[in-house]
């Protein structure tokens, strides 16, 4: 699959906004028959079937009428979901103090993955904390993937009565 993910969002976000939905962003995946291509939307409201549905049709006769894929392919239209991707500035600004799951292009700090709370976003980069209290500053333009992890409230323990 040859296709340039500026070019496909630059195709799908007017779609999807069109609609009345946030385009969040576009994962790619290889896979055996033929090749992913992941877009998640979203709303105030949420999304449910009907939503995803409705921006696959659209988006898929777009993109068969502009044709910016070579070969054959899947289109996947999908809700954020709780472990919430991210992929612009924007989306790192509006979930700062969340705890992130991140994995760069290439070694960072000696490594490739980090978790910790987003502390801060500027132009070219994020801070991170760990858990054991170090913090990174991670170059954006050398980030692969990050995703929300979520968070659930721990459950109080239940009480017996006598």
């Amino acid at each position: 699959m040859r296709v340039n993910t500026r070019e496909l969002e630059a195709i799908i976000e007017p779609v999807v906004a069109g609609l009345g939905y946030e385009f969040v962003g576009i994962e790619r995946t290889v896979a055996r028959r033929a090749p992913l291509i992941r877009v998640y939307i979203d709303s105030v409201s949420g999304i449910t079937l009907r939503d995803c549905e409705r921006v696959s049709q659209q988006v898929g006769s777009v993109m068969d009428v502009e044709d910016p894929v070579t070969g054959s392919y899947t289109l996947e239209v999908s809700s954020p979901g709780l472990d919430r991707p991210l992929f612009t500035l924007d989306q790192y600004s509006r979930f700062l103090q969340s705890t992130v799951s991140i994995e760069t292009i290439r070694l960072v700090h000696g490594r490739r993955k980090f978790r910790g709370r987003l502390n801060a976003v500027t132009v070219t980069e994020i801070s991170i904390s760990e858990q054991e209290g170090e913090t990174y500053t991670l170059p954006f333009d050398l980030i692969h993937r990050a995703r929300l992890v979520p968070q659930f409230e721990s459950e109080k323990p239940a009480r017996h009565s006598r």
